[in-house]
């Protein structure tokens, strides 16, 4: 518990109808990646545009910091800005990538050949940089999808998010509505490029079934990063002009036609075929573009009544992050066993899948009551108390 003795600086109130979607967003995320094991590419997948949740939630951020941290900078520095982002997120990602290395050797299968190749000291090596959230190189890679973390791949996104909390912080801050509209509206230039493969930089060639979609960024080449920082840019910053323009919209509900809002757009089939994909990409950047900030405009502007439906959000706010980071783990096991099990009959898969899901979802519970919040108080009594 608190000591009432003990103060910081000052809290604002929640935007509880936004806490509950980051929430259904992660819900979404981890039934995505749990499909994602038995599609044949991105076009078969069957929550088709999950991987849109990342952009979404990169709006939700940029939207809360600058609500969050835009009129205290008389208050704080740009180090005490650091100190409350790591002290909110860095506890799970090491969490999430020491579940990553207690369960990597499971994961030795066909799907995963690297595996069994890998040495006890240099998977050690990896759980140490992963909690640093520094990238590994592509030759580090020590199962074979090439991620910044091959222990926890979610890890990724937050290499993202931090390296806007250091743009936000150390330049962007200071940009006026004018500045900022503008350097959003660049943003959306490189959106553009990235959703309709207009390849205005000749860095997007090659990527298959992933052209016309913003699929990728969680590697370090050339291609991944252009795409990772374009996926970064708009959302995030676009977001912060969203919260600095205060323009909410109040919707009846609005949670619920919120929430049903961002399921649909994750669940949009894919459009178009092979040889004309372009009605994807223009679905992908009008979502990113336009309906994903309308949605957190409505989410800030609408109010839940109800103590049962505040109760919800809270719950699925407080799991939102826990659960996004720590299932990933899970899914790598689940692929393994897919392919140890290939021709596993379609009740057995589903029955792996929605347990896969409850312990997920159970994992992510206990890792927020036992370590996450004790953790976080206790860095927030030793670094933030004034």
């Amino acid at each position: 518990m608190s000591d009432p003795t003990v103060t910081y600086l000052a809290g604002k109130p929640r935007y509880e109808i936004l806490d509950g979607l980051r929430g259904v967003a992660a819900m979404l995320v981890v039934a995505y990646h749990l499909f994602e094991t038995y599609a044949q590419g991105p076009a078969s997948q069957m929550l088709n545009h999950g991987y849109l949740a990342v952009d979404f939630f990169f709006v939700l951020s940029g939207f809360v910091v600058g609500y969050a941290y835009d009129d205290r900078w008389g208050k704080m520095t740009a180090w005490d800005f650091f100190k409350r982002r790591l002290v909110r997120l860095q506890p799970m990602v090491v969490m999430g990538v020491a579940i990553g290395a207690l369960l990597y050797y499971f994961g030795d299968s066909p799907a995963f050949p690297l595996i069994g190749q890998t040495p006890w000291w240099k998977m050690l090596a990896m759980f140490v940089l992963g909690c640093t959230m520094l990238p590994a190189l592509t030759r580090w890679d020590i199962r074979g999808w090439q991620e910044t973390n091959s222990l926890n791949g979610p890890t990724w996104s937050l290499m993202w998010e931090y390296l806007a909390n250091i743009l936000y912080a150390l330049v962007v801050r200071r940009f006026s509505k004018a500045g900022l509209s503008i350097f959003v509206l660049c943003a959306a230039v490189l959106t553009l490029d990235l959703t309709l493969d207009l390849d205005m930089f000749g860095l997007l060639a090659g990527r298959g079934e992933a052209a016309h979609t913003v699929i990728g960024g969680w590697s370090i080449t050339p291609q991944q990063c252009y795409i990772g920082i374009t996926r970064l840019l708009y959302p995030f910053f676009g977001g912060l002009l969203l919260s600095r323009i205060g323009a909410p919209i109040k919707v009846r509900g609005g949670f619920w036609w919120c929430a049903l809002l961002v399921a649909a757009v994750l669940a949009m089939p894919r459009l178009g075929g092979a040889a004309d994909a372009w009605p994807n990409g223009v679905y992908e950047a009008v979502c990113i573009l336009f309906v994903f900030p309308l949605i957190v405009a409505m989410g800030a502007g609408s109010e839940i009544r109800g103590r049962r439906s505040v109760a919800v959000c809270a719950w699925l706010g407080a799991l939102s992050y826990p659960l996004y980071i720590t299932h990933f783990p899970l899914i790598y096991m689940q692929t393994a066993w897919a392919s140890l099990h290939p021709d596993a009959a379609p009740g057995t898969r589903i029955c792996v899948s929605v347990s896969i899901f409850v312990l997920a979802v159970g994992i992510a519970q206990a890792c927020l009551r036992l370590y996450d919040e004790p953790v976080r108080e206790r860095l927030r009594r030793r670094f933030l108390a004034k």
